[in-house]
């Protein structure tokens, strides 16, 4: 037998039998087969208004979440909170808890402040401690250089920091000037390496005026070693009361230029151990 849209004779009929069925607990494929009705359309107008039996309702995975959601937030939990907490998204939250009211601040503004500065310097304070602890582990991890490696360093050093000899201005001499001590040390034992004796060197200071020119006449001194008569008169910028100086402060100890007397042959081989470099590092590849 089958039922369509006008080709069935008593449609109060089957509506009957199929309420009393679906009253019995059955579910609609189960009312669908016992009475033959295969029409989707006309299936749900004989079932229309009747509940479906509690065993056929699918649990839905999110009822509990929907019921935690709503316990937090009469709580007072934020969003953001409850996403902790649940693991759901935000959007989810704000359906389930829009009617509830907006709960008061936990914090007042000066406190939220303090703990959002806190936060931060903690965070600061980690990111500082990570930056440490990497820089640590690099340096142990270069251990006592060679003489290889140190005329290395000393030769990428130079080219990056010296004087260079030009086409059109002959400058072969060693010349180096430079504010980093340890920058200024490094180089000074890679003269020490290449057999440059310290009556060769000499050395001046470049500092703005308005610094402490005495304490960095003496750092420098000190730094390197050398007596006072192998410093040159120290060279004194001029200040510009319309520029704001950042290098200022206990750690401004302007710039060390170190000079070395008849160094062209030292330059020439300075040069082409650099160019040898440059070549060395193409054949690795």
């Amino acid at each position: 037998m089958t039922h369509a849209k006008g080709k069935y004779a008593d449609f109060e009929g089957l509506r009957e039998k199929a309420v009393a069925l679906r009253r019995e607990g059955l579910s609609v494929r189960q009312i669908r087969d016992r009475l033959k009705v295969f029409n989707n359309d006309i299936l749900h107008r004989l079932l229309e208004g009747e509940p479906a039996p509690t065993w056929t309702k699918r649990p839905r995975a999110k009822d509990d979440l929907h019921t935690k959601a709503r316990e937090l937030r009469l709580r007072g939990l934020t969003y953001d909170q409850i996403q902790m907490e649940l693991g759901c998204s935000k959007s989810s939250i704000s359906l389930w808890v829009r009617d509830l009211p907006t709960p008061e601040p936990r914090y007042t503004e000066a406190e939220r402040l303090a703990r959002m500065n806190a936060g931060l310097a903690d965070l600061r304070a980690n990111r500082d401690a990570e930056r440490k602890e990497t820089k640590r582990t690099a340096r142990d991890a270069v251990g006592r250089l060679s003489d290889r490696e140190l005329f290395i360093a000393g030769v990428a050093l130079y080219w990056a920091e010296g004087t260079k000899d030009k086409s059109y201005s002959r400058r072969e001499r060693i010349e180096l000037i430079n504010s980093d001590p340890d920058v200024i040390n490094l180089f000074l034992h890679w003269l020490n390496l290449l057999g440059v004796s310290r009556d060769r060197m000499r050395f001046r200071v470049s500092i703005h005026e308005s610094a402490d020119v005495a304490g960095a006449e003496a750092f420098w001194a000190d730094l390197t070693g050398a007596p006072a008569s192998a410093f040159g008169k120290t060279t004194l910028k001029k200040h510009n009361p319309k520029t704001v100086r950042k290098n200022t402060g206990n750690t401004y100890r302007g710039c060390l230029a170190v000079y070395v007397s008849q160094s062209a042959e030292l330059y020439r081989r300075a040069e082409g151990a650099w160019y040898g470099i440059v070549l060395g590092a193409d054949r690795a590849e």
